[in-house]
């Protein structure tokens, strides 16, 4: 049976009013905490424990957040993430304590400005969890009314905001702060579940067999000390070359060109801050990867760009690409793989070249270190990974961006012209 549709109340005022409404959305993307925070490398520990969890997971279903992170150098110095295992009678993961420091409100830093010295309560996403008792999810936020400082309180913790990372209009907002926040009920006392390993890595490395020139190289640079030193936190993932590697490579024409800090460099090039075993490296979601150079050098040098190339793991550093050909060791926070290339820095290196940038010619000075290659913020991942050249709403290009405002502009005439024809005719 056919059913009459009566459109007689359906007057051109309502027309323009569903005009109007339909113009004025704007779609939320999901958020890709780990494409957002791959520019910064002082966040690499923090954004690999969002990773090493399921709280980026967590973010992706999300909008309009506040994420406090916090900087390598506070994590390392935090008992907390050395301790993160809660005792038998907590519930509270190292998941749970991230997303104490996921707001689910967002706040600008002129909103953050705003709050009044009292402070203010704000609901986290460990409160989501169910798991945390009352309103202990929860922190409070106060401003200093003289210094305008902003603090964020909680039971066993404080933290103070640093500066703003990264902000994308309405969706997230990234401030990095000063301490690790601890929410009510984790014991800092609880031992840790992934003890350091103490792993001596020149002597697996000569175990392993094939990585002797290796061993050796990391002994006489005295930078083994360092790696095992870092075991701590996210772990470490070491790309060893082959003995063979290096006789490709006639290594002592090239290494004996550098200085000793250099030669180093290039040994801490060939790691990375965080523990990745093989799954990990082959469905790596970020392939531009700070590596223990990066730290020394500033943000955007000294990067490894890893990806998957038909089926194995390819290892690109700007001047040669390697694969890794086997795994060494692997034992929760370390990995050691073998790489069938030595890394070369293009900061030290030229392509399709053996010689060394910088050496030195007879008599004549050393010249300066090359420049260090920072990300231009203008450049830095969107919220979905993509790069974002223009100042624009979240989820819009220039091209996206003009056809959306001549479609709203045709829609707004449209309506005008049905109020004009309307109170012409009198209908």
């Amino acid at each position: 049976m056919a059913a009459a549709i009566f459109i007689s109340h359906f007057t051109p005022l309502t027309f323009l009013y569903f005009l109007l409404l339909s113009t004025s959305y704007i779609p939320i993307l999901a958020i890709n905490i780990t494409h957002l925070l791959s520019s910064y490398p002082e966040l690499s520990e923090f954004t690999n424990l969002l990773s090493a969890t399921t709280v980026a997971a967590d973010l992706a279903g999300r909008s309009s957040v506040t994420i406090f992170a916090v900087p390598n150098t506070f994590i390392r110095n935090s008992d907390v993430i050395d301790n993160h295992s809660p005792s038998s009678s907590s519930p509270i993961s190292l998941g749970d304590v991230l997303r104490y420091h996921v707001l689910l409100e967002y706040y600008s830093w002129p909103d953050l400005r705003l709050i009044p010295p009292a402070g203010k309560l704000v609901t986290t996403l460990y409160q989501t969890t169910g798991r945390a008792p009352s309103n202990s999810g929860s922190v409070n936020i106060t401003r200093d009314p003289i210094s305008n400082a902003i603090t964020i309180h909680s039971p066993n913790s404080n933290a103070t905001v640093i500066n703003s990372v990264k902000t994308v209009p309405y969706n997230i907002s990234i401030f990095t702060v000063d301490s690790v926040l601890v929410p009510d009920g984790f014991d800092l006392m609880a031992s840790e579940t992934r003890p350091t390993l103490g792993l001596n890595i020149t002597q697996t490395l000569i175990d392993g067999h094939d990585f002797n020139i290796a061993a050796s190289m990391l002994i006489a640079s005295r930078v083994e000390d360092e790696f095992e030193d870092d075991e701590r936190g996210a772990g470490i993932t070491l790309f060893m070359p082959t003995d063979q590697a290096f006789s490709d490579l006639n290594s002592s024409k090239i290494f004996q060109s550098l200085p000793a800090e250099k030669k180093t460099d290039v040994l801490r090039f060939h790691v990375l801050h965080s523990y990745y075993p093989l799954g990990s490296l082959q469905s790596i979601v970020n392939p531009v990867q700070p590596t223990l150079a990066t730290e020394q050098n500033g943000a955007g040098s000294f990067t490894l760009n890893i990806s998957r190339v038909n089926g194995d793991v390819s290892i690109d550093t700007g001047i040669v690409q390697a694969s890794v050909t086997r795994t060494v060791f692997d034992q929760n926070p370390v990995v050691i793989f073998g790489v069938s290339k030595v890394l070369l820095p293009k900061e030290y290196f030229q392509k399709n070249s053996v010689e060394v940038i910088n050496k030195p010619s007879s008599g004549a000075p050393p010249s300066a270190d090359p420049p260090e290659i920072s990300i231009s913020p203008v450049n830095s991942p969107d919220i979905d990974g993509s790069t974002n050249h223009l100042s624009s709403p979240p989820g819009f290009g220039e091209k996206e961006s003009s056809s959306a405002n001549r479609k709203s502009t045709v829609r707004i005439f449209l309506g005008l012209w049905c109020i004009g024809f309307y109170l012409a005719t009198g209908y």
